[in-house]
């Protein structure tokens, strides 16, 4: 039996559920944020059981995305007590339960880290972006100076403000000579910044085990999607990669202890690589229906 952790609003995770249905392969699906109304146990005696939906064995595991219940009527303070118990039983649930792991869950929390990941893609001879995280608004000025008022900024986690009405995104931006001149009246919150690498299109590399899935986005063909192409929904083609570059995000992957792994990329004008960043869950789902790449089957072979 599969065990799927994830949301009820994970896409990713229905295109390879709908695969599971069509083969007549078992799994249990666990959205987070039902943990609030679903039954679940863990049992401690001479065994260690967790039970979910009246199953408590589980071959295998996928942990995918996580995300908290929605609690009212209480304080603000009883709320976020509340959430910080149902965090802390998630992390509880997917400690413990003794199964494959596409990717074990605490190497995947510890994966996020941007620094780990881009002290390891250096050490696996990646090249990388001159990159620095400060609250030091003088070395913010010297930085820019250094590489001539060409650096962006992007944030160190997440990406996503879940407001109200409707999510909002935090893109990667070029910081503009305005921001430097006017620094000392801004708050400096945590961030990443780095050297602008120009770029003659961007790669995402999806890495399930040793298989290796490339696929490359024209970014710099339209105005708007020249720092970040994910403020349009551009369309992705599959394209290879120089065997090093592929044995290099193999290894990066592996060294971070994960079954699974998407990788950005820059290719620049000189035909050189440039590692940006690895998502331990990133997605993959749209790249598969546009290229028609076999990543589902991949992840589903690593799950069977």
């Amino acid at each position: 039996m599969i065990l799927i952790i994830t949301h009820r609003t994970d896409y990713t995770a229905d295109f390879v559920i709908n695969k599971l249905n069509q083969r007549n392969i078992p799994y249990k699906r666990l959205n987070c944020e039902d943990l609030i109304s679903q039954d679940y146990a863990f049992e401690i005696n001479q065994d260690f059981d967790f039970y979910f939906h009246g199953c408590k064995t589980f071959t295998s595991g996928w942990f995918r995305r996580t995300k908290l219940p929605q609690i009212q009527g209480l304080t603000e303070e009883e709320r976020l007590y509340l959430l910080g118990e149902y965090d802390a039983l998630i992390k509880n649930i997917v400690s413990s339960i003794d199964c494959q792991w596409l990717s074990q869950p605490r190497h995947i929390y510890f994966a996020e880290n941007k620094t780990v990941q881009l002290r390891k893609a250096k050490e696996l001879g990646f090249n990388i972006p001159p990159t620095l995280i400060t609250n030091k608004k003088e070395m913010v000025k010297s930085f820019y100076d250094r590489y001539n008022g060409n650096i962006i900024i992007k944030p160190i986690s997440k990406t996503r403000i879940d407001y109200r009405e409707q999510p909002g995104f935090i893109f990667t931006n070029v910081v503009g000579e305005n921001v430097i001149k006017n620094l000392n009246s801004f708050d400096m919150n945590p961030c990443i910044l780095q050297k602008n690498i120009e770029k003659k299109y961007e790669i995402r590399v999806t890495v399930v085990k040793d298989k290796v899935f490339a696929a490359a986005v024209d970014s710099q063909e339209d105005e708007d999607t020249k720092v970040d192409w994910r403020r349009k929904k551009l369309k992705f083609r599959e394209t290879r990669l120089p065997k090093t570059i592929e044995q290099q995000c193999v290894q990066i992957v592996k060294e971070c202890n994960l079954g699974f792994g998407a990788i950005d990329m820059i290719k620049t004008m000189e035909n050189e690589y440039f590692f940006l960043e690895l998502n331990p869950n990133g997605q993959w789902a749209w790249i598969e229906l546009q290229t028609g790449q076999k990543i589902s089957e991949a992840i589903i072979n690593g799950l069977t």
